[in-house]
């Protein structure tokens, strides 16, 4: 059967019942288990299907709204939340950027812990209201209602007064070729303007993100320092980006 059939039954398949796997799909092609495999991963990098563990499911829609992504992922959210706390110490000036991750991440934080935060991220501020220890500086701008993140020429300005020991960024894309991406420009140029002006960078990446490429470039993979998500640091999945010289969590 010619590889472009393949893909055709592929993604009927998927249009009906919404999730397929490896196994099912060997069956009905007539072909070995690692074709189906090779053939999911070009349609996955060609943004026609997700790739999930085990099979593929129709490519997710990056939720437009803050109130809709809030619960998207949360369970997946919340590990890499966990995970980033052994890298956040006392006295550190920290930027965080737009996202729901983010906002997990600042949930975790412990009660007394004494940063002082750089971000334009707005549902971040009542998040932050009740740690006494922690100084927030809002880098105000543009207010964009949707994702609930200022940005544009003021917030870009704001972040390069500072100069960061952390950046902790929310990521829509993460591929070993590509680098990171954005769905935004606006929220690429606050992500490389908080890039620029930090000393660490740690991207915090859900498995839906790994391997998507969106329109808007914020950097390289190799100019990042480490890369945290929900799987677990030895899964297969995170193997393309192992020989990187990037910290894996």
């Amino acid at each position: 059967m010619l590889k472009e059939k393949r893909f055709e039954i592929i993604l009927e398949n998927l249009k009906k019942k919404k999730e397929v796997t490896f196994e099912e799909l060997a069956v009905k092609l007539g072909v070995s288990d690692d074709t189906v495999r090779r053939d999911i991963e070009h349609l996955h990098k060609n943004g026609l299907l997700s790739k999930v563990r085990g099979g593929a499911i129709p490519r997710a829609k990056n939720p437009l709204t803050f109130q809709d992504r809030q619960k998207h992922l949360k369970k997946e959210k919340d590990v890499i939340a966990l995970k980033s706390q052994q890298l956040i110490q006392d006295g550190m000036t920290v930027f965080m950027d737009g996202g729901t991750t983010i906002c997990a991440v600042a949930a975790y934080f412990p009660t007394d812990i004494r940063l002082r935060v750089i971000s334009n991220n707005y549902t971040l501020i009542s998040i932050l209201a009740a740690y006494k220890n922690v100084e927030l500086i809002v880098a105000g701008g543009n207010y964009d209602r949707d994702l609930q993140i200022f940005s544009g020429l003021a917030t870009c300005t704001g972040v390069a007064g500072f100069t960061a020991d952390l950046y902790l960024m929310g990521t829509c894309g993460v591929d070993q070729q590509f680098g990171i991406s954005s769905t935004f420009q606006h929220d690429a140029d606050v992500k490389r303007a908080m890039k620029k002006n930090t000393r660490r960078t740690i991207v915090l990446a859900n498995d839906q993100s790994l391997r998507r490429v969106d329109a808007f470039k914020v950097c390289g993979i190799q100019e990042i320092d480490v890369l945290i998500t929900n799987l677990n640091s030895d899964h297969e999945e995170l193997e393309a980006f192992r020989n990187l010289d990037i910290e894996i969590i």
